[in-house]
């Protein structure tokens, strides 16, 4: 049973991703004033009769993480309280996921609370996009359906020579998801030993894997201050790769990522639109996933299964 008619809401986020999806799926963007207070207080008008629709709200929680967040939990309250069937928060990018865990004493783990802020909120349904840990999804009382970019991904990597690839993650974590990776291209897997000095440097120290005369493929699932991905690219440079590439779903740079970029220890940063990345003249390479997730909103608005977007075309 399809649930009233559909609309979508963008935050002030990411509006061109927003826009690009409505183009797809072939719909208006729905017309709401997201404004702010002198004092910073986020206002929310929505400015079209929604009552009995199925309104999904796209909106990435990236930086300025703390205000994306709060706009978000607002216009999903004024789509409440303005009578929508249901609401879908569509976050291509989730921010706080890092924080998933207790693995320190006296820390919270704010990827469950932002969980419970959303839903408290009123939404009915998460729409996102590469998790920093799939367990994430357990946080939600709520259904969410977790997309993955690697089909966007792959399509644009097939251009590349199998023969001499190698995939490699730059930590022990990314395991999992560079093994895919190498599975799919059927090339050799690696991985890079760290230490993470503090939040913004690293020192990669050992590799596990063959990359001499290799072109590599560095897999991750965000980067923001590019000290990890610097880090293994230098060390797989001196191990003798030819060129070291980075695929990575969520390109959140600061300053500091923008600048180890210019160091040219990557030739190519592949990553998404899933927050705003201005390529600023450097080596970088943004695939949009307007469409997988303008087809994921339309499966989930005619209440049909997404699981063939995980499918991989020419493989």
């Amino acid at each position: 049973m399809i649930v009233g008619s559909l609309k979508v809401f963008s935050g002030s986020s990411n509006p061109q991703l927003a826009k690009n999806i409505c183009e797809f799926i072939g719909v208006r963007l729905g017309e709401a004033k997201v404004t702010c207070f002198p004092d910073g207080e986020t206002f929310v008008q929505v400015n079209e009769n929604i009552r009995g629709t199925d309104v999904f709200v796209v909106q990435s929680t990236c930086k300025p993480a703390n205000h994306h967040i709060m706009e978000l939990l607002i216009m999903i309250d004024a789509l409440r309280r303005a009578s929508a069937a249901r609401i879908t928060a569509v976050l291509p990018f989730y921010g706080y996921a890092r924080q998933d865990r207790k693995d320190r004493p006296r820390v919270p783990i704010t990827s469950k609370l932002v969980a419970n802020l959303l839903v408290a909120a009123g939404a009915n349904r998460i729409l996102t996009m590469d998790l920093h840990a799939q367990q994430i999804t357990g946080f939600f009382d709520i259904p969410v359906d977790h997309l993955f970019a690697a089909p966007v991904f792959f399509d644009y990597l097939k251009r590349y020579n199998k023969d001499n690839l190698t995939v490699c993650s730059p930590d022990i974590g990314g395991m999992k998801m560079a093994a895919a990776y190498a599975d799919m291209f059927g090339c050799p897997l690696g991985v890079v030993a760290k230490r993470r000095t503090d939040a913004e440097n690293v020192n990669a120290f050992d590799l596990i894997g063959e990359v001499k005369g290799r072109e590599v493929i560095l897999v991750d699932d965000m980067t923001e201050s590019g000290g990890t991905l610097n880090a293994a690219a230098k060390l797989l440079k001196e191990r003798g790769a030819t060129k070291v590439r980075a695929v990575v779903s969520h390109g959140v740079l600061n300053e500091k990522g923008y600048e180890r970029l210019g160091e040219g220890l990557l030739d190519e940063l592949i990553t998404t639109n899933s927050t705003p990345v201005e390529p600023n003249g450097l080596p970088i390479t943004v695939l949009s996933v307007a469409e997988l997730l303008g087809e994921a909103i339309m499966r989930a608005h005619h209440n049909e299964s997404v699981t063939s977007l995980f499918k991989l075309k020419g493989y």
